[in-house]
């Protein structure tokens, strides 16, 4: 009989535990049932917070910056580098992690540190980034970014437009030239879970909007003013500014996918895509007899473009069997099936209530592991 080999590729549990303490947990538990079991981890990220976390444990150095904050105030972010690729994660800079609790700026935060951070990955000697985009305080189209990196966005007498995505809507010209030119030279990848328009019913402020403290009017205001923002570059790109304000992944991040594929030569895939082939995941699949997955909470958003979803779409296609763990489950068994998942265990089962499971999720996750353990490989 095969020997087996478990491959333990989760994402965070958010809000509880971290990517690599998820992979710890898992693998304690399933010890307990098989002692010396071979288990391989590969803590995994689709593009959001943890995306940098995830190259650190997959062997990347751990870098740091000091950077501007959504607020405009420093902050400390890290990113990671190995071979001459860094792995950038726009929240390190610009997430909603810098900002106080209950505090929101959807007018006026700012991605000027994710520009400064960009900055920090070429002058480590980066020739690809993968620039992962997600969890941001911003809505701002990319502007501060660009910012950072030399673009100048001036008002009609000529002055710089101040900070955010608000201003934008005094914005009258654009200039582009200033630009640091390694990005000419350097290979600029977007990763993110997002597909979605700069504007529009489906864009950043309409459906992100909203997660970040933007008013119904505030969402209106911020949509017009990256709509302005798109023309204004038009005018000064031509057609391919209109172009990428359609395309997938624009809208990620407060529009600042938008600024990546309009002005740094970005192109956009699926996050997860991006770091299964940054992490390594492919040799580590090829070892695996069985997989094991995960997030806090698996649902329909599971389905598209999250962490589980792409290892077990790239384990179906290499005939091995994947379960999951999570701590709330709301997807069916058959919505499981479809995705390669053959089951799912919900720590939840074994604690319903919702803020206990939360701080416990450690234990509750070793006796889940345990359970798979007797059900895959006892």
């Amino acid at each position: 009989m095969e020997t087996a080999r478990v491959l333990v590729a989760a994402d965070k549990f958010k809000g509880s535990l971290t990517a690599v303490q998820v992979a710890e947990r898992v693998t304690a538990g399933l010890r307990r049932v098989v002692p010396g079991l071979a288990v391989e981890t590969l803590p995994v990220a689709d593009g959001g917070d943890g995306t940098v976390a995830a190259a650190i444990a997959a062997g990347f150095d751990r870098r740091e910056a000091r950077v501007t904050g959504p607020l405009g105030t420093p902050v400390t972010a890290a990113f990671a580098v190995r071979d001459g690729v860094a792995v950038v994660e726009m929240a390190e800079a610009s997430g909603l992690q810098h900002l106080p609790p209950g505090v929101f700026a959807p007018l006026t935060a700012t991605t000027y540190g994710s520009g400064e951070l960009l900055l920090a990955a070429l002058d480590a000697g980066a020739r690809t980034i993968v620039f992962g985009v997600g969890g941001s305080a911003t809505t701002d189209g990319g502007a501060g970014m660009l910012s950072a990196l030399g673009a100048r966005f001036l008002d009609a007498a000529g002055e710089p437009v101040a900070p955010g995505g608000g201003p934008l809507a005094s914005l009258a010209t654009a200039d582009l030239s200033g630009l640091d030119p390694r990005f000419a030279s350097v290979g600029l990848v977007l990763a993110s879970d997002v597909d979605n328009p700069l504007t529009g019913p489906k864009g950043a402020p309409a459906v992100y909007g909203p997660q970040k403290g933007a008013t119904p009017e505030d969402v209106a205001t911020l949509d017009g003013a990256l709509g302005h923002f798109a023309k204004v570059l038009e005018t000064s790109l031509g057609a391919s500014a209109a172009e990428a304000a359609l395309a997938p992944g624009a809208g990620a991040a407060g529009g600042i996918g938008y600024g990546a594929l309009v002005a740094l030569g970005a192109t956009f895939r699926p996050g997860i895509e991006v770091m299964l082939d940054v992490l390594g995941f492919a040799p580590a699949l090829a070892r695996a007899t069985l997989v094991i997955t995960g997030e806090g909470s698996l649902d329909e958003q599971t389905l598209h473009g999250k962490a589980p979803a792409g290892v077990a779409a790239a384990a179906r296609a290499a005939g091995i069997e994947v379960v999951a763990v999570c701590g709330r489950l709301a997807l069916t068994p058959q919505a499981l099936g479809s995705a390669g998942i053959s089951r799912a265990y919900a720590l939840t089962t074994l604690e319903p209530d919702p803020s206990r499971c939360m701080t416990e999720a450690g234990p509750l996750l070793e006796r889940s592991a345990e359970q798979i353990a007797r059900d895959f490989l006892a």
